[in-house]
């Protein structure tokens, strides 16, 4: 009689701790699933965020022709790694420009580097507004600006 009691208690604590891990599992898988819904708005708006660079033509592969780059409002532009966008070419100063947007408007800014920054062919030595379908030339990589 006894041991039929422990059994049963056992049995229900078992029971108990299965139902007590599939919570925990459920409520993890939830969390999980809500991060990669967020994850995945958040890419979209990037996507179709304020503006993007096309790039037109890369010699050094980094980044590729043809790759749209989707812009935010702050964007830093140069070899790098922690820049936003990054180039790999030898042409292309550690930091070497600044892309922004400001009110309504691109702005693209020249950080002092080696080799100058272009726009539409033109080297410029002040910050510059933008318009859509410029083409900027950093280094050897030219892209199109697209909002």
């Amino acid at each position: 009689m006894t041991g039929d009691i422990l059994r049963l208690l056992l049995l229900v604590l078992q029971l108990g701790f299965v139902a007590l891990l599939y919570l925990v599992l459920g409520r993890f898988s939830a969390a999980l699933l809500r991060d990669l819904r967020n994850a995945e708005r958040a890419q979209a708006a990037t996507r179709s965020g304020i503006g993007t660079l096309t790039v037109i033509d890369s010699p050094g592969g980094e980044p590729l022709a043809g790759a749209v780059i989707a812009l935010g409002p702050i964007n830093s532009i140069g070899r790098n790694v922690n820049n936003t966008i990054y180039i790999e070419d030898d042409f292309v100063s550690t930091n070497h420009a600044m892309l922004t947007f400001r009110g309504h408007n691109w702005y693209l800014e020249d950080q002092g580097s080696t080799n100058g920054t272009y726009v539409n062919g033109h080297r410029i030595d002040r910050p510059v507004a933008l318009s859509s379908g410029d083409e900027l030339t950093i280094g050897r990589v030219r892209m199109r600006l697209e909002r």
